[in-house]
C-alpha cells in the first residue's frame, strides 16, 4: 500500500503520519477552508479539495490502494454526547456514510477510519458496519491509548481497519514506552501569570492546591474538566481537546500551554506550518490524529498485509 487519500483531513494528522510511514497522500478533503489552506501549505505535493464530502464526485478521485478517515466526532463524544445536549442522530455523525460511499466508488485495498471509542456504541453502528461488510471488507476495531504508541498524550480512540482479508485483521501494536510531557514543555516559553492575583477563580485555586499537595511546586493540571488535581510532568499529558484545556504551574507562577505545545503534544512535527491565532491552531490540534498513532497503525498494516 502506497497511495492514499484522507478524507476530513483536518490540519493532516493522518496524513502526516501516513507519509512518516512511506504512504503518498493523493487527494485530501475538507469542508473548512482554514483546514484545507493548513493541509495544503504542510503537503503540497497532495491534491485538496474544500467541499462537504456528502457531495464529493468520487470519479474526480484518483485511485489509491489504502483510504485514510477521521469522520467528525463531537456528536459521538462522552464530551459532547446526549447528556450534553447532543441530539441522538445529527448531521455530524452522517459523515461517517461518506467513508461507505467513498469504499464502493474506489474499492481500495484497505482502510483505516479513526474516531473516539464511543463511536463503535452509535444507534447505527451496526447498519455502517453491514454497508462496509456488503462492499467485501472484514472490520476489525482496535481501542488504542496513543500514549501507548508512543505519543505524549493519554488519548484513547477506535482505529477500525477494513480490509479485503478472509478474516478481520488483528493489528499487532506492541505497548511502547510513554513519553513524558516534560519531552515537550519548555517552562522559558509562554505568557506567566502569577498565581496569586486578584480574580482568579476559585475552582482553580482548588486544583492547584490540590495539585501542590500531590506533586510539589511544579505540575501540570486540567482548567476544566472532571481532573481535580494535578498531573505528574513524568506522564503523557491527558487528552488534547479543541480549546485551552491544561496549565503549567510552576512555583508561584502559571499559565496555559502554548499553542506549540499542544501540537508537540499530539506528536505534530515541530516545523509544521500552523496559523500564527492561538485558538484556531489549539482547535485545529485537538481536532486531529495524532500523526505518530496513525504511523505506528499504518506501519503495522503494511506489516499485517
Amino acid at each position: 500500500m502506497t497511495t492514499a487519500i484522507d478524507l476530513f483531513a483536518g490540519l493532516g494528522g493522518w496524513s502526516t503520519g501516513a507519509r512518516a510511514a512511506g504512504v503518498q497522500v493523493l487527494w485530501a478533503a475538507n469542508h473548512w477552508p482554514e483546514a484545507v489552506k493548513w493541509h495544503s501549505a504542510n503537503h503540497p505535493t497532495t491534491q485538496h479539495v474544500c467541499q462537504d464530502l456528502h457531495q464529493a464526485r468520487w470519479e474526480d478521485v484518483p485511485a489509491h490502494d489504502l483510504l485514510l478517515a477521521s469522520p467528525c466526532c463531537q456528536g459521538h463524544s462522552k464530551a459532547r454526547g446526549k447528556a450534553s445536549g447532543n441530539p441522538q442522530h445529527d448531521a455530524s455523525r452522517s459523515t461517517a456514510w461518506a467513508v461507505v460511499s467513498a469504499l464502493e466508488f474506489h474499492r481500495p485495498i484497505a482502510s483505516v477510519v479513526e474516531n473516539v471509542p464511543e463511536f463503535i456504541q452509535w444507534a447505527l453502528y451496526p447498519a455502517w458496519v453491514q454497508a462496509v461488510e456488503a462492499l467485501g471488507y472484514q472490520v476489525s476495531p482496535h481501542i488504542v491509548d496513543c500514549a501507548d504508541l508512543g505519543v505524549p498524550q493519554h488519548r484513547k480512540r477506535v482505529f477500525i481497519v477494513l480490509t479485503k482479508s478472509r478474516a478481520p485483521l488483528v493489528l499487532d501494536l506492541p505497548k511502547r514506552p510513554h513519553v513524558p510531557a516534560s519531552s515537550f514543555l519548555d517552562l522559558n516559553a509562554g505568557r506567566w501569570s502569577m498565581i496569586d492575583k486578584p480574580g482568579r477563580a476559585a475552582a482553580t485555586l482548588d486544583r492547584i492546591a490540590a495539585g501542590r499537595k500531590e506533586y510539589g511546586d511544579q505540575f501540570i493540571f486540567s482548567y476544566y474538566g472532571m481532573t481535580r488535581s494535578g498531573r505528574d510532568m513524568a506522564r503523557p499529558i491527558g487528552t488534547i481537546t479543541t480549546r485551552d484545556r491544561w496549565a503549567i504551574v510552576n512555583g508561584d507562577r502559571m499559565r496555559m500551554l502554548t499553542a506549540s505545545e499542544n501540537l508537540l503534544a499530539m506528536s505534530f512535527p515541530a516545523d509544521i506550518q500552523r496559523p500564527d491565532n492561538h485558538r484556531l491552531t489549539v482547535h485545529m490540534a485537538g481536532n486531529a490524529v495524532p500523526p505518530l498513532a496513525g504511523q505506528r497503525v499504518l506501519e503495522a498494516l503494511q506489516e499485517a498485509a
